[in-house]
């Protein structure tokens, strides 16, 4: 019987890169709205790659929650529960091949940019790396506040349109503040004018991360 936690969880993890049995790091990647785990993998065209499996979550109808991510969280229920649980299965996925915490990255554009930020707000640890690629922490303003635990000097990297029509600035940076306030080691980039989408720069910001990852 199909539940509501499973709205997603039914859907593929879709691998690519190293084998999770011979790899030294995982990157979770995560999709935005409307778009596909195909679609996030293509950002690998631009990694060296070498070391890492990439595990690609695949949302219901291409949607993580059908509401906008500054609502209050319980308008994007139960969708944001089940999404929040898929990360967590793909962690596991990880840590079941022998991949600990501090070698998985957690990288989403837009909605899924929200995910990779709010999963280890909620659950902090020391992680590989935390990326946001046009997104930030999921809810109300007094919603994302009051976080416990920290995140070990986890690297994490926001990177952000100034004028993005979907994700206020104002969020972005309450987000990095928020991650600094519980152990993030954030770095912030708000890009003046640009679209909502990815540009080289935070391409670059990504493959540091990656290095420092497979270095460490």
């Amino acid at each position: 019987m199909t539940t509501d936690i499973d709205l997603h969880r039914s859907r593929p993890i879709i691998t690519a890169g190293e084998p999770l049995e011979s790899a030294k790091a995982v990157m979770i990647m995560i999709h935005g709205r409307g778009a596909s785990a195909n679609d996030i993998l293509t950002l690998t065209q631009h990694f060296d790659g070498k070391g890492f499996a990439y595990l690609a979550l695949q949302a219901t109808n291409s949607t993580w929650y059908p509401q906008r991510f500054i609502v209050p969280q319980k308008d994007n229920e139960p969708w944001l529960s089940s999404a929040k649980a898929r990360v967590s299965d793909a962690i596991q996925m990880a840590l079941d091949a022998g991949i600990p915490l501090e070698k998985i990255i957690l990288l989403g554009f837009s909605q899924g940019a929200c995910l990779a930020t709010e999963y280890p707000a909620r659950n902090p640890n020391r992680y590989g790396g935390i990326i946001a690629l046009s997104g930030g922490l999921i809810g109300t303003d007094e919603e994302i506040s009051g976080y416990t635990g920290t995140l070990h000097n986890t690297p994490v990297f926001l990177g952000c349109s100034d004028v993005d029509f979907h994700i206020p600035k104002e969020r972005v940076q309450a987000t990095a503040e928020a991650l600094e306030d519980i152990g993030g080691d954030v770095t912030m980039k708000l890009y003046a004018g640009m679209d909502h989408t990815i540009n080289l720069d935070e391409l670059e910001h990504v493959k540091q991360i990656m290095t420092q990852v497979l270095n460490s």
